[in-house]
């Protein structure tokens, strides 16, 4: 069995190797003070754009049309936080240059990312031009993300990616808060939208699209979208693996490879609600409160090394777990009962895929979703990966399903652009 000393010695293999790849880190990134935003700048409107500037994607080719398979727009836009302040997110917008030639206009999908991690060099827009970014001896991280974009631009959609709030922008990456996750895919329609010279407009079919914390974020902006942006046009919301409840994902965490992310979590709550801080302070021990400020300054593969394997009790002063002490804080216990997702109605028909052994985010948390949302009347279909257990709390459960799944959610999303209408699988899911 992996030690966590293997992690991390592995990692930093890893990352010597990659420092040979890059030399000198990041080449190509945004300029320093793009994601550098004026109080002055973030009055208006939500979607509205403060700033925009187009780059070469790493994975592109050029021909006598321009960039294959899109050229790309780093952009900067208005959207709101958690308590609904006006506050600024980055996100990159590919434009397909493959023709759309399913049924109207062309649409525009909006790629909620998976985890990245909190710190700012993790942000999408930045990785999206280099791919890989390395700092010796553990800071790096890859963009995967490019998979299910190129996926999506392969059929002619446009995708546009959001950075969520707080990576690459200033102040705390609001990491699975479902409110401020849920404005910045909203507002980054909103954003394409306005982009000078935009080729998407008000016929244009839209779509929401994510996977783990992504899968969330979708979740949650499809359900917000009737009440906070309805004038989009959504068809369909693709929702992969989502964190809908985040009490059964912190007890699956704790203690496996990825136990870290719980950092990430708890880091958005102190720095987004005052009201949760005393608490968190108080249950801290020295080296909690050390390991959560480290935390916040890591993408994804520096975290899984430096803490995999890890339980959180290590973190607290009593040694109960992070999952044990969200019942023992009455203000945190308020903010994550504020996270769960499906007490709204989506407007559009919806997707949940799930992985039957998924050893990050529960099944039983997602067949839950569905139901609430069937309840509620929404036109649900769920469909289940059904892969068997492989190494569990190594991750390899929770990543197969992303890439499985891949293929019909890709057909389930192009049918609701072509107005192919839904199939609803609440017949077969419990209703509690």
């Amino acid at each position: 069995m992996l030690t966590p000393r293997g992690v991390r010695r592995t990692a930093m293999i890893l990352g010597a190797c990659l420092a040979a790849a890059v030399p000198g880190g990041v080449a190509g990134a945004a300029p320093r003070d793009f994601y550098e935003v004026p109080a002055a700048d973030l009055v208006g409107a939500p979607g509205t754009v403060v700033e925009a500037a187009p780059y070469a994607p790493l994975l592109s080719v050029s021909n006598q049309q321009g960039p294959w398979p899109s050229g790309a727009n780093r952009i900067m836009y208005r959207t709101k936080d958690a308590h609904g302040d006006a506050t600024a997110a980055s996100a990159t917008y590919f434009d397909a240059s493959l023709p759309w030639t399913g049924a109207g206009a062309r649409p525009l999908v909006v790629l909620a990312p998976g985890t990245q991690g909190q710190g700012d060099q993790c942000a999408p827009s930045k990785l999206f031009a280099d791919l890989v970014h390395y700092t010796y001896p553990l800071d790096f991280a890859v963009e995967y993300e490019v998979l299910q974009v190129h996926a999506l631009l392969s059929r002619g959609i446009d995708v546009v990616v959001t950075d969520y709030q707080g990576l690459g922008t200033a102040g705390m990456h609001s990491y699975v808060d479902r409110r401020a996750q849920g404005h910045a895919v909203l507002d980054a329609a909103r954003a394409v939208k306005a982009l000078p010279d935009s080729r998407v407009g008000d016929d244009n079919p839209i779509g929401f699209w994510g996977y783990s914390q992504g899968g969330g974020a979708a979740a949650s902006a499809a359900e917000m979208q009737p009440s906070y942006a309805p004038e989009l046009n959504v068809r369909g919301t693709y929702a992969g693996g989502p964190p809908a409840d985040l009490r059964a994902v912190a007890a699956a965490l704790d203690g496996g490879l990825a136990a870290g992310l719980l950092g990430y979590a708890v880091n958005s709550i102190y720095a987004g609600y005052p009201e949760a801080r005393a608490e968190i302070d108080e249950a801290l021990n020295p080296a909690g409160r050390q390991a959560l400020d480290e935390i916040a300054t890591q993408c994804v593969p520096e975290t899984i090394a430096r803490y995999g394997l890890h339980r959180t009790a290590e973190w607290t002063k009593d040694g109960r777990s992070l999952a044990e002490l969200i019942d023992a804080l009455p203000a945190v216990r308020a903010v994550v009962d504020e996270q769960r997702i499906g007490r709204s109605t989506p407007g559009s028909p919806v997707l949940i895929v799930q992985g039957r052994n998924d050893d990050l985010i529960p099944h039983a948390q997602a067949t839950q979703l569905a139901a609430d949302w069937c309840g509620r009347g929404a036109t649900v279909d769920f469909r289940t990966e059904e892969i068997p257990p492989i190494a569990p709390g190594f991750v390899i459960g929770h990543g197969l399903p992303m890439a499985s799944g891949l293929p019909s959610a890709l057909d389930w999303m192009t049918d609701r652009f072509n107005a192919v209408p839904a199939s609803s699988a609440c017949s077969a899911v419990t209703v509690r």
